[in-house]
């Protein structure tokens, strides 16, 4: 008695094969597409790399609100506090907002060049209706 391993498929038919694409031609051009989408990716990424890389000479900012005093029904005082590297002008935006976060007042505020790495200032905001807090929105280097 012989015995097989398990059924023995059939020679591919080639028209089939074509038909399907699975000739030698389309799996070569599958293979180089791979291929060419790996190394697009490793560019991209060492491209990002050293992009990121040369990101790192602007300078560090940190900002952090202090409070908010109550001048009158349509004013507000806030303060905050600003850590930036000497010698960088900064511009700030400080929000007043009401019961329903919505900003009932704003103002720019362009914080000068100084030596100082931290330094606390304070800025009146006029409002347009009743608010409940008044805090410092964002800061960036113009």
């Amino acid at each position: 008695m012989t015995r097989t391993a398990g059924p023995v498929a059939p020679p591919e038919d080639p028209d089939l094969a074509a038909r399907y694409g699975r000739t030698p031609g389309a799996r070569r051009r599958t293979l180089a597409l791979g291929i060419s989408a790996a190394v697009a990716v490793a560019v991209v990424m060492i491209l990002w790399v050293v992009w990121a890389g040369f990101d790192g000479d602007s300078p560090t900012m940190d900002v952090q609100d202090i409070g908010y005093e109550r001048i009158s029904d349509d004013e507000v005082r806030v303060r905050w506090q600003l850590t930036l590297e000497p010698g960088n002008e900064a511009q700030c935006t400080v929000k007043a907002l009401d019961e329903n976060y919505e900003i009932v007042g704003w103002k720019t505020v362009t914080i000068p060049a100084s030596d100082e790495e931290v330094r606390v200032f304070a800025e009146t905001v006029r409002t347009v209706s009743p608010f409940n807090a008044g805090l410092i929105s964002q800061c960036w280097l113009p």
